[in-house]
């Protein structure tokens, strides 16, 4: 069998393609850390320091420099880079993708045809696959927000709502962040908004486009990870679903979430919004919290939220705000709720 260089691919192409053949980003460890297409491995032509040092070389003497100075660094590492995309390999084939889809990808598309793999290259690479999953982020699409009361369960009512076949996807979950001054305790790192993009549209586009997709009703940032503005304002026009409920019965859950995280880091959290609880209120959650009391805390920090979150709901016209009061915080009886709620909505 003759192998060969399979050819530029559009980014149409590539990501249907690549939900049976593995992806690889030939781009430096840094790019890919900032983001990559979900799924890919990195296997680098160069490292950050290679590639530093061939943009120099490319600057200062030109490209036919810049290229034999790559070739000298890369030239012992090309087995090793070759063995890796051969483990990755399924039935022979791999994408590949660089930032714009030139010398470095097609070099490691050559490469690993040497070793028998049936390789196809992303047209104007990486740029372009961000050029396209902007624009379908753009796109207006049905959405429906569930919003409510910090510790109004909303997260598992999502989860349950999508158990029963509704489309739902988790923004805080992209993001790492439960989205409060005290929303990375327990998370992983947070990705870069960049990457937060990726692995957003990668979650849509999975979902049927003509039915409405759930998601809870986020501030512009979860954490220190920005959604994408038109997806952002997108949401906003469409019809939101809010929980309301006492602070007495959202307490239990937030006393089990949050008391097990250590006295140093809860007091960073209300250190975060001191300026908004003021000298006063700061003072006395920070004692509760030193006293074991976090009921008392958790009290006088929703105080803050409540306000906030109210206060932003009447600050976005035009809404389509369908409001839920509920004296029970049991996730079942409260999605059956919200899911009697949305068949009413009018689209």
């Amino acid at each position: 069998m003759r192998y060969q260089f399979t050819g530029k691919i559009d980014i149409a192409d590539f990501l249907g393609k690549a939900k049976t053949i593995p992806v690889i980003d030939v781009r430096s460890p840094s790019e890919f850390k900032t983001g990559h297409i979900p799924g890919s491995v990195n296997i680098p032509l160069f490292d950050d320091n290679s590639r530093k040092e061939v943009g120099i070389r490319y600057k200062k003497a030109g490209r036919i420099k810049a290229v034999i100075k790559g070739l000298e660094l890369i030239g012992p590492e090309l087995p090793g880079k070759l063995e890796a995309a051969i483990k990755e390999a399924v039935d022979e084939k791999l994408l590949v993708y660089c930032w714009r889809g030139g010398m470095r990808s097609e070099t490691m598309a050559w490469l690993f045809s040497m070793g028998g793999i049936d390789t196809g290259v992303l047209e104007g690479g990486y740029k372009s696959y961000r050029n396209y999953i902007l624009g379908k982020l753009s796109a207006n699409r049905k959405m429906i927000l569930l919003g409510g009361l910090t510790g109004s369960g909303k997260t598992l009512i999502l989860n349950q709502i999508m158990k029963g076949g509704e489309q739902v996807v988790d923004l805080e979950a992209l993001a790492n962040h439960k989205g409060s001054a005290f929303g990375a305790l327990g998370q992983a790192p947070q990705p870069t908004t960049e990457h937060f993009t990726n692995l957003l549209f990668n979650e849509l586009d999975r979902l049927d486009p003509l039915k409405p997709v759930w998601l809870e009703d986020e501030s512009r940032n979860i954490g220190t990870v920005f959604m994408p503005d038109k997806f952002f304002l997108n949401m906003q026009i469409n019809p939101s679903i809010v929980l309301l409920m006492d602070i007495k019965t959202r307490i239990p859950r937030l006393l089990e979430e949050y008391s097990v995280y250590p006295q140093e880091e809860l007091e960073e959290g209300i250190m975060k919004i001191s300026r908004r609880l003021g000298g006063e209120k700061t003072t006395e959650a920070i004692r509760a919290v030193r006293n074991k009391d976090f009921a008392r805390a958790i009290e006088i920090t929703l105080d803050y939220y409540d306000k906030a979150y109210l206060y932003s709901l009447e600050k976005k016209p035009g809404r389509n705000i369908h409001y839920i009061a509920t004296d029970t915080d049991n996730v079942e009886a409260n999605s059956a709720r919200v899911l009697e709620t949305a068949r009413k909505i009018a689209w």
